[in-house]
């Protein structure tokens, strides 16, 4: 049987010295994994990878809901990306899409060249299951240079996408790497193996652990327990602001 890869889906350095025990092969470290991962820290990675030496590509998601960022934005991204190689990131994942859903051919590349000029790898993630063309979306990246795809096949669950994966797969024909991640467990494993013909996965395996400090006060809550929708993200109210900076200014409150 083949050599299978397994990347583990991290969100603290933690999470990785966990994942490093367990065996994994690689890790993919973000930070805010609730809304599907965020750039992390650069103290995360350093102690990560001082504790571990394996394999840590880094998120570079300046925020969520959506892949079409601000010029601002986008400039964050450069800093931290350029900011993590400098603290031993063996790559960059990241995903930049027009309004539309397509490949922002000119942002990704600028990251991909970044990562690879460094001898690193360029990961595009599960932006690429919601452009409306994969095949053209390969393609570009392809051109670009990119390592690898996380992908889902499309679907909210790889174990729903294993068709289109296989067929991502026989697409790129060894110019990009495929990787499926989304749903993968320990049950439905070696079907989406099998299914696929893929030589690595990316998944995400987390357990429950208690935190009694704040134990004193149960009706105190620092953050929300619903699920966000993904189409949507919070800015700063410009209007607002204004008008409270003009108060203050006029000594009026």
């Amino acid at each position: 049987m083949k050599k299978v890869l397994l990347e583990v889906c991290c969100g603290s350095a933690d999470d990785v010295i966990e994942a490093w025990r367990a065996g994994a092969d690689r890790v993919e470290l973000n930070s805010d994994l609730f809304h599907g991962g965020l750039t992390p820290t650069v103290g995360a990675l350093r102690v990560a990878k001082r504790e571990t030496g394996m394999r840590i590509m880094t998120m570079v998601r300046p925020r969520e809901g959506g892949f079409c960022y601000t010029d601002g934005e986008f400039a964050t991204a450069l800093e931290d990306a350029r900011v993590l190689l400098d603290n031993g990131a063996d790559g960059l994942v990241f995903g930049f899409l027009h309004e539309n859903g397509t490949v922002d051919v000119e942002r990704t590349g600028a990251l991909a060249d970044l990562a690879l000029s460094r001898g690193k790898e360029a990961v595009f993630h599960r932006a690429i299951d919601v452009v409306p063309d994969w095949c053209e979306a390969l393609d570009r990246l392809i051109a670009l240079g990119v390592t690898r795809v996380l992908t889902s096949g499309q679907e909210p669950d790889v174990s729903l996408g294993t068709d289109t994966v296989r067929e991502m797969i026989a697409y790129a024909a060894g110019r990009i790497e495929i990787l499926p991640g989304a749903g993968i467990t320990l049950r439905n494993m070696d079907r989406i193996i099998s299914a696929t013909g893929c030589d690595q996965i990316h998944l995400a395996a987390h357990r429950t652990l208690s935190d009694m400090s704040t134990s004193n006060n149960s009706a105190i809550f620092y953050g929300s327990c619903l699920y966000p929708p993904e189409d949507r993200f919070s800015v700063t109210d410009r209007d607002t602001v204004s008008k409270i900076a003009g108060r203050l200014k006029e000594n009026l409150i």
